[in-house]
C-alpha cells in the first residue's frame, strides 16, 4: 500500500496451497495493521500479466471485487512493465523476462525510462537476445534462471538487484498514474496473456 509519502506497508505471501484462500485475508490483515478501512483506499492496483492463467484470474478477480464493493477506480499494469520500472535507469536498455514454460519466455524490452522499445511478446529466449546492445540490463526470475545463456549472447550484460515481490514497485507506479488520472473502472481491467492457455477442444 502506498501514499504520497511512499510505501506504507506490504504483505508478502508464500504458499503452496493456492493464493486464492489467503489473498483477501492478507489484504485484511494489512489494512487492520495500518488502521485503515477498505473504503478509505482511493485506488486499487494489480498486475495484469503475463503470467500464470490461474494467478491472473485470482489477482484480477480479487481487485475487481474490492473496487466494485468500494466504488473505487483501478490501475492495471503489465507485469513486465513493473519489472522494468523497478530498475529504470540501470542501463540504456532494460529487458524484463518472465518464464512462459514450454521453453519460452515472456519478454519486454525498454529504454532507461521504462518505455517500450519492442512490443511485449512470448517466444524462445534466443529470439529476445538478438540485436540487444552490450551492457543491457536483465530483470525477472527468468533472467536469473538463464543468466549463463544471456551472458554468452549479450556482452557485459548486467543483472541489477530487484525485489522478488512486486507489490511495492506496482504501488509506486500505479500511484503516479492515478495522480495523473490514468485509472479505469473495475470492469475495465483486462488480463494480458500474450498467448492462449493451450487448451483446445478435441478433434471431431
Amino acid at each position: 500500500m502506498a501514499g504520497p509519502e511512499g510505501i506504507l506497508a506490504e504483505a508478502r505471501l508464500v504458499t503452496t496451497k493456492g493464493h486464492s484462500r489467503w489473498l483477501l485475508l492478507a489484504v485484511e490483515a494489512l489494512l487492520r495493521g495500518l488502521g485503515v478501512e477498505a473504503g478509505a483506499v482511493d485506488v486499487f492496483a494489480v498486475t495484469i500479466g503475463p503470467g500464470s492463467f490461474t494467478g491472473l484470474r485470482v489477482g484480477l478477480g480479487s481487485v475487481q471485487g474490492l473496487a466494485l464493493a468500494s466504488g473505487r477506480p483501478c490501475v492495471g499494469l503489465p507485469t513486465l512493465d513493473v519489472l522494468a520500472g523497478a530498475v529504470a535507469g540501470a542501463s540504456g536498455t532494460v529487458v524484463a523476462l518472465v518464464d512462459a514454460f514450454r521453453g519460452e519466455v515472456y519478454s519486454g524490452v525498454y529504454d532507461a525510462a521504462g518505455l517500450l522499445l519492442r512490443p511485449r511478446g512470448v517466444g524462445p529466449l534466443a529470439a529476445v537476445l538478438e540485436g540487444l546492445p552490450a551492457g543491457a540490463a536483465f530483470v525477472g526470475e527468468a533472467a536469473l534462471d538463464h543468466r549463463d545463456a544471456i551472458r554468452g549472447a549479450v556482452r557485459d550484460a548486467v543483472f541489477p538487484a530487484t525485489p522478488r515481490f512486486l507489490a511495492a514497485p506496482l504501488a509506486t507506479a500505479a500511484l503516479r498514474l492515478a495522480v495523473a488520472g490514468a485509472t479505469v473502472p473495475a470492469s475495465g481491467l483486462r488480463p494480458l496473456y500474450l498467448r492462449d492457455a493451450g487448451v483446445h477442444p478435441p478433434p471431431a
